[in-house]
């Protein structure tokens, strides 16, 4: 049986950085969102528990489809085997958040 692909997502929300795991990743027909399904979070037999990773198996414990705006995507790798899912404070330096642009131009003037 061939192997299923994995990605890592890494995305930022509400200031936050998230990096998390899923199975298929594709874009979506809302535009400018990239749709992620089947999140991957690791086994809940460990008897370590990692907080950050059960905040992010809470938060999306019921959700089938996730929707992630396109702007807020920093990097999508294919990985061999899943890592820890992770949210942490960006490092940006900065409490100002930048104004989202639009990925077209009104009218569709050139310049």
């Amino acid at each position: 049986m061939a192997e299923r692909q994995l990605y890592k997502v890494i995305f930022t929300n509400q200031g936050k950085v998230y990096e998390i795991y899923a199975r298929q990743i594709y874009q979506s027909e809302l535009y400018g969102f990239i749709e992620i399904e089947e999140l991957v979070f690791g086994s809940t037999t460990q008897l370590v528990v990692d907080p950050s990773e059960e905040r992010l198996r809470s938060e999306f414990d019921s959700v089938t489809r996730s929707y992630i705006p396109i702007h807020s995507v920093v990097r999508i790798d294919e990985v061999e085997r899943e890592g820890v899912a992770k949210i942490s404070e960006s490092t940006g330096g900065s409490n100002v958040t930048p104004f989202p642009l639009p990925a077209f131009r009104p009218g569709g003037h050139k310049e």
